[in-house]
């Protein structure tokens, strides 16, 4: 079947005023004339690539932790917010408690749920990580073992996994994990600058939700936020101006090209203040926090439309906090299919109001969801 959408369209090549036309899941053309930002935000349609989120935890009242029809909820809430694909994201646990719910969550990853976004696999946060940067995690840390983690990904595709360097069996883990098609990321980590750069030169790849449960910058003690400011090409941070100040937010797009918008979203998201679960932990929302008992902020709230308009708040361009949101995402992940609306690309796409930047409507794989 063969259908067409017009409005001012967000290319690889700039905002066009034209037309999508999409056949089987997938854009078949693009056909425009070119046109600025100015008359891009003018318009009363704008369609931009789908969001792709790589550190999800919930949604919707579900979590990963929770497995199979959780992850069909979160999907759906997170979908009606321009989310077209997302790693869903463990929690720090017994290996018994993640290996449960890696496998309820298997059949997610075969079949999309309907008016869902697309389960792109796993994002493993822990329990590999160290017991000095827990932030909200679980103290359930355990020194990696290479043949356990393999056997996690046997289960379900782990597409990316956060560990502290520092800890027993992670760094001489890196390069086989890297050889198995696994994104490493460094978090949750206390490693010093020294380390973390160890954990770069053997092929880790990212940061988990940069600045937050890692060592941080001193000017004569960089730690891990140092060594990714100075020598990451990718990094993922969390854009709902509660994790991190807008003027951190603009140091780390000067310094890391492929910083991308995560949400490190929480059943929390799309529901109203009250008490939810994440993996083992309970959580507060509260005026859009998530927090621990503590206060700890718990991961978030936040869904990614809105980190598109905090991203335009604190002065991104709008192409370029779309391209942090959507086409950045998926060029780490190595998918050239997503976040971009070009031909032969999957036909995931978000209609947005230009003034405000709010979502009308929303395509995954050709199936209208919003």
């Amino acid at each position: 079947m063969v259908s067409t959408l017009s409005g001012t369209l967000l290319t690889p090549a700039g905002f066009v005023a034209g037309e999508l036309v999409l056949q089987g899941g997938r854009i078949a053309a693009v056909d425009g004339r070119a046109v600025d930002e100015a008359a891009a935000r003018s318009a009363g349609r704008l369609v931009v690539p789908g969001f792709v989120d790589l550190h999800v935890h919930g949604g919707g009242g579900a979590d990963t932790m929770d497995g199979g029809d959780a992850v069909a909820t979160l999907a759906r809430l997170h979908a009606r917010h321009g989310t077209t694909a997302l790693l869903a994201t463990t929690m720090t646990a017994p290996l018994a408690e993640i290996e449960a719910a890696l496998h309820a969550l298997a059949p997610q990853l075969e079949q999309r749920a309907a008016s869902a976004a697309r389960v792109l696999g796993v994002h493993l946060e822990g329990p590999y990580i160290s017991a000095g940067r827990l932030g909200a995690q679980p103290d359930c840390v355990r020194a990696l073992s290479l043949d356990e983690l393999l056997a996690l990904h046997a289960i379900v595709p782990i597409r990316v996994v956060t560990l502290a360097p520092e800890s027993a069996g992670s760094l001489a883990a890196i390069p086989s994990l890297v050889a198995a098609g696994l994104r490493v990321q460094i978090g949750h980590s206390d490693a010093g600058y020294e380390e973390a750069l160890q954990a770069l030169r053997a092929g880790a790849s990212g940061f988990t939700h940069l600045f937050n449960a890692m060592s941080l910058l001193h000017h004569r003690a960089p730690g891990v936020a140092g060594a990714a400011l100075a020598h990451a090409e990718f990094a993922e941070l969390i854009p709902d101006l509660l994790h991190v100040h807008p003027g951190a937010i603009r140091a780390a797009l000067r310094a890391v090209p492929g910083l991308y918008a995560v949400s490190d979203a929480t059943a929390a998201a799309g529901m109203p203040d009250g008490r939810y679960r994440l993996g083992r932990q309970t959580v507060a929302k509260c005026l859009g926090a998530v927090r621990l008992a503590d206060g700890t902020l718990a991961g978030s709230a936040l869904t990614m439309d809105q980190a598109l308009r905090n991203l335009v708040s604190v002065g991104l361009p709008l192409a370029d906090a779309c391209a942090r949101v959507s086409t950045v995402p998926a060029r780490y992940l190595g998918l050239a299919d997503r976040g971009r609306l070009a031909p032969g690309c999957s036909a995931d796409l978000v209609v947005l109001d230009g003034a405000t930047l709010q979502v009308r409507g929303v395509v995954v794989e050709g199936e209208s969801v919003a």
